[in-house]
């Protein structure tokens, strides 16, 4: 258990951030990055959000008690805080198929490079279908297995000014979506512990992984028609 002084130490970092508009500030701009309009024709959509201060609580809870766990320092403060968690600021970017993806992470990089943001991670696929491993592989985007059938690619930034603020960018498929968010309500901040749920869950990403399939699948069957 936390004593009464890390408590108090977290609750200082989350007063701290809940009065901070860097983060915010930094969330409404990172829409800019997907103004170009080739990037705007590979992409459904996009959603942004700024970490809810209950969210980082956990977060924070959690790193204190992998700390104490590995015996290494806690060493996360109100000062470096935006360093230190990359995922206070961040957009998710939704495209349709898999194959959208190459254009994508192309013009995301050149557009990290035009606004002047360092990439300080990734891209990173976080992957559990060997399949997709191999796709990604291939054009060069390093893959991590996730052992929680999640599949997205990660990207961290770090801001343009003087102030320095990370930001998440993630990219995955509308259907890949579809899981992460009926996972994030049973799993996000606290695992739900149902293991009937659990279970569900695991399968929802499996009938997920069919599905991107068969889009992937439709989409080319087009291309090759037209290209006859």
């Amino acid at each position: 258990m936390p004593s009464a002084q890390e408590l108090a130490a977290i609750d200082e970092i989350v007063t701290a951030y809940r009065s901070d508009t860097r983060v915010k500030n930094f969330t409404s701009v990172l829409p800019n990055l997907v103004e170009d309009p080739r990037l705007q024709a590979v992409i459904h959509s996009i959603k942004t959000r700024s970490k809810d201060p209950e969210h980082l609580r956990g977060k924070l809870l959690r790193k204190l008690e992998n700390a104490k766990e590995t015996g290494t320092p806690f060493d996360i403060s109100s000062a470096n805080l935006h360093l230190k968690i990359n995922d206070l600021a961040g957009m998710r970017l939704l495209h349709l198929h898999t194959d959208q993806f190459p254009r994508i992470n192309e013009l995301l990089l050149e557009q990290f490079e035009e606004q002047q943001y360092r990439v300080v991670e990734g891209p990173e696929a976080r992957v559990w279908d060997d399949e997709y491993a191999e796709f990604y592989t291939s054009i060069g985007v390093q893959t991590k297995r996730s052992n929680r059938l999640y599949t997205s690619v990660h990207y961290v930034i770090e801001s343009n000014t003087r102030s320095k603020i990370t930001a998440e960018i993630q990219v995955r498929t509308l259907a890949e979506e579809l899981w992460g968010e009926v996972d994030h309500s049973f799993n996000y901040p606290i695992k739900c512990g149902i293991p009937a749920c659990e279970e569900q869950i695991k399968v929802l990403a499996r009938a997920t992984a069919t599905c991107t399939r068969l889009v992937d699948s439709i989409f080319r069957t087009r291309t090759s028609h037209r290209a006859q």
